[in-house]
C-alpha cells in the first residue's frame, strides 16, 4: 500500500474526446505500478448502462482487472443524471477508494462535470440541474411536465414566458436554446424564485472572500487548498494534479473520423436500433422521455436514426441505404469534431480560469499528444514524473518546460468568468443575418465577421434598389 505525502490527492486527466486520456491513466492503476490507483469515470454518456459502441466505453476485456467506477451505473429507464448526481456519487466513490488506501484517478470528458467535482461552489448559470434537482422532491420528469405544460410548449413560447418572469435569464440564453430556456423556467416553476436571483446569491456567497491555505473540510468531502484572493475565487475540494492531454485539430480530426468508421464497423446501427426500441417501449407505456437530456444526446443516435428508419422500410433500396449510411457517418464525424472543439473551448475558457482563480496553475500541465509515435516521450513519461513529484510533495517544474504550448494555452483568455458577469448578458438580434448574440463579445464577433459584412452589402444593395424603384415611380 502506498503512503502519500498528501492526505487526499487526486489525479485528474482532461482533454477532448479521442486524445488518449484513458491511455494516460492506465499506468497509474496497474498492479505493477506503485501508485495503486482506481479510475473514476467523468464522461456523462459513459454513466449509462450498455451501448458500449455509442458511448465509446472501454471494453471489459481491456480493463485488465483495473477497477473502473461510475461506468454504466445508470439504467436507461432511470431519470438522467444531473451534474449534482454525478458530483455526489463521485465524491462518495473517491472517499471509498481512499479508504482502501488507493489513489483515485479521474478521467473526464464532460468537463463541466469534472469542474463541478474539482471545485466547491462552482454552480454556474450554464447548468441549472442542481437547483432544479433540489426542488423536485420525488417528482418524475413526466409528473413535472404534466403539472407545468408550458415546458412542452414551442420554444418561442417558453422564451416569452421566461422573459416575463426572469428577463435576466431570458437574455442569457439564445432564443433557440430550448434546453437551457426550459431549465431556467423550470427553476421558477418548482421553487417560485427566479434562477437569476439564486445565482446572484451564490455569487455573493463567496464574492471577494479570502480563502485560506487550508480551509476546513466540508460535509462534501476533503480539504480545499488555495492561497490567492480573486474577485470570484474558486476553492478546490482536495489537492489535485490536473493533466490536460491536448492534440491539435489537424492531428485529432483524422483520428476522430476513423473512430466513427470503427464504430459503424463494430455495430453502431444495432445500438441505435436498441435505443430506438427502448424509446418506443417507454412511450407505449405513457412515459414522457426527455430526449434533450442523458443518453439521448449521445453523438451518433440522432445522426443514424434516419438510417435505421430507412433500413426498416420496404421502399428503401440497398443503394438508398448505402447512401444514407455515408451521410449518417459524415454527420456523426462532423458532430464529433464539433464536440471536441467545444470541449477544448470549455477547458480554455472555463477550466483554465477556475484553476488560475484557485491559485493552482503550478499543478496544471499540458501534454502534447500530436505524435502517436512519440507518445511515450511526450505524454507517458512526463505524466509519470509529474504524478511521482506531486505525490511526494516535491516542487513541480514550470508547465512551459514540459510543453512549450502551455505558455499560451494555460493562460486565461480573460480576467473573469462570463457566468459571474450578468452585466454582460446582453441579447441582440441581427436583422440582416437573422442571428442572435447573447453577449457583447459574441455581438462584436458577429458584426465584424466576413459573413455579416457580405450580408450587409447584399442588404444595402437590395435596399438601394427598392428605394430607386420607389423614387422612379413617384418622381
Amino acid at each position: 500500500m502506498t503512503i502519500y505525502s498528501s492526505q487526499s490527492p487526486l489525479i485528474a486527466i482532461v482533454g477532448a474526446t479521442g486524445t488518449g486520456k484513458s491511455q494516460v491513466a492506465f499506468p497509474f492503476v496497474t498492479d505493477r505500478c506503485r501508485f495503486d490507483g482506481e479510475i473514476v469515470n467523468g464522461d456523462a454518456m459513459q454513466l449509462y448502462d450498455g451501448l458500449p459502441i455509442l458511448t465509446n466505453k472501454i471494453a471489459p476485456d481491456e480493463m485488465n482487472n483495473i477497477p473502473h467506477h461510475l461506468l454504466g451505473c445508470v439504467k436507461l429507464q432511470e431519470e438522467p443524471w444531473t451534474v449534482g448526481n454525478f458530483t455526489r456519487n463521485a465524491l462518495r466513490v473517491i472517499q471509498e477508494i481512499r479508504a482502501r488506501g488507493r489513489l483515485p484517478i479521474l478521467v473526464g470528458g464532460t468537463h463541466y462535470y469534472t469542474q463541478s467535482l474539482l471545485f466547491q461552489d462552482t454552480q454556474s448559470s450554464s447548468d441549472l440541474s442542481e437547483i432544479e434537482g433540489s426542488s423536485t422532491g420525488s417528482l418524475t420528469c413526466e409528473e413535472i411536465h404534466r403539472k407545468h405544460p408550458i415546458l412542452d410548449a414551442p420554444t418561442e413560447q417558453i422564451w416569452a414566458r421566461l422573459n416575463e418572469i426572469d428577463p435576466v435569464m431570458a437574455n442569457r440564453w439564445h432564443p433557440n436554446d430550448r434546453r437551457r430556456l426550459q431549465n431556467s423556467l423550470k427553476v421558477y416553476l418548482l421553487t417560485g424564485r427566479k434562477a437569476s436571483e439564486i445565482y446572484q446569491e451564490q455569487r455573493n456567497g463567496h464574492w471577494g472572500q479570502k480563502v485560506t491555505e487550508k480551509s476546513k473540510s466540508t460535509e462534501n468531502g476533503p480539504t480545499a487548498e488555495t492561497n490567492e484572493v480573486h474577485s470570484t475565487p474558486r476553492c478546490l475540494r482536495f489537492p489535485t494534479l490536473i493533466l490536460w492531454i491536448n492534440v491539435a485539430s489537424e492531428f485529432l480530426q483524422p483520428r476522430l473520423d476513423q473512430r466513427v468508421h470503427n464504430m459503424v464497423r463494430k455495430g453502431l446501427l444495432s445500438e441505435v436500433q436498441f435505443l430506438n426500441n427502448h424509446l418506443k417501449s417507454q412511450e407505449s407505456q405513457g412515459n414522457v422521455v426527455d430526449k434533450s437530456r442523458g443518453i439521448w444526446t449521445a453523438i451518433g443516435y440522432k445522426e443514424f436514426k434516419p438510417l435505421y428508419t430507412a433500413s426498416e422500410s420496404s421502399q428503401s433500396t440497398e443503394q438508398d441505404v448505402g447512401q444514407m449510411q455515408l451521410e449518417a457517418t459524415g454527420r456523426t464525424q462532423a458532430a464529433t469534431r464539433h464536440y471536441a472543439k467545444r470541449q477544448i473551448q470549455w477547458i480554455r475558457i472555463k477550466l483554465v480560469h477556475a484553476i488560475a482563480s484557485a491559485g493552482i496553475s503550478n499543478r496544471f500541465f499540458l501534454l502534447n499528444g500530436n505524435d502517436v509515435q512519440r507518445w511515450d516521450q511526450d505524454v507517458s513519461q512526463p505524466a509519470m514524473k509529474l504524478v511521482e513529484g506531486f505525490l511526494a510533495g516535491a516542487e513541480l517544474p514550470e508547465p512551459a518546460s514540459i510543453c512549450p504550448d502551455a505558455a499560451d494555452l494555460l493562460v486565461p483568455k480573460r480576467e473573469y468568468d462570463l457566468s459571474d458577469r450578468p452585466d454582460l448578458w446582453v441579447r441582440r438580434a441581427c436583422e440582416v443575418c437573422g442571428t442572435t448574440s447573447v453577449t457583447e463579445q459574441d455581438w462584436t464577433r458577429h458584426i465584424t465577421s466576413r459573413g455579416h459584412k457580405k450580408a450587409q452589402k447584399r442588404h444595402n444593395r437590395a435596399s438601394f434598389t427598392r428605394a430607386s424603384r420607389w423614387y422612379g415611380e413617384y418622381s
